[in-house]
């Protein structure tokens, strides 16, 4: 009696020990019927707000500030190239429609994690002009190792000569 009872608590541990360490990748619809987060929907993340596609990429703010803003889906981040300027801090949103997705800065130790139903928000300065790749680091399904970004580092007068759209498909003037 005392092994199946001994055995059952080893199940129990292992269990929530599992369940701990992948919190975060619980199914949202879930957290938020048990009262968590009060998140977007991600099934409608394209037809209004700030992530419409008209809205995606580098965009220069009325201060004078620049923000990123991503979508991640399976097996792709919308816009896929973008330009950003050097010496300048740039404000990165990103949210995913389908699952959690990892954006990785190639050579670099920066990443960012897109959640379904959050904006993940931080700020990266990129000190000279450079090229980055940036695909995904978590795994999304079978086409996961097809996933990545392409990010312009290039200097700030360059840059805002260049329309919303051509910021954020990497093409030059």
């Amino acid at each position: 009696m005392r092994q199946k009872i001994g055995f059952a608590f080893s199940i129990a541990l292992v269990g929530c020990i599992i369940l701990s360490t992948r919190f975060y990748e619980v199914d949202l619809p879930v957290w938020h019927f048990f009262g968590g987060g009060r998140g977007l929907d991600p099934a409608s993340l394209h037809l209004a707000g700030e992530f419409v596609e008209s809205n995606l990429g580098t965009a220069r703010e009325p201060d004078g500030s620049y923000t990123v803003r991503l979508l991640a889906q399976q097996y792709l981040f919308v816009p896929h190239c973008i330009e950003v300027p050097a010496g300048i801090p740039v404000r990165f949103r990103i949210t995913s429609y389908d699952n959690v997705h990892v954006i990785n800065l190639s050579g670099t130790e920066q990443t960012v994690r897109a959640i379904p139903g959050t904006i993940t928000e931080t700020t990266f300065k990129f000190p000279q002009a450079a090229e980055y790749d940036a695909p995904c680091r978590e795994f999304c399904g079978p086409g996961h190792f097809a996933m990545r970004a392409h990010i312009r580092v290039v200097p700030e007068d360059q840059l805002a000569n260049l329309r919303p759209d051509q910021r954020r498909s990497c093409d030059l003037p």
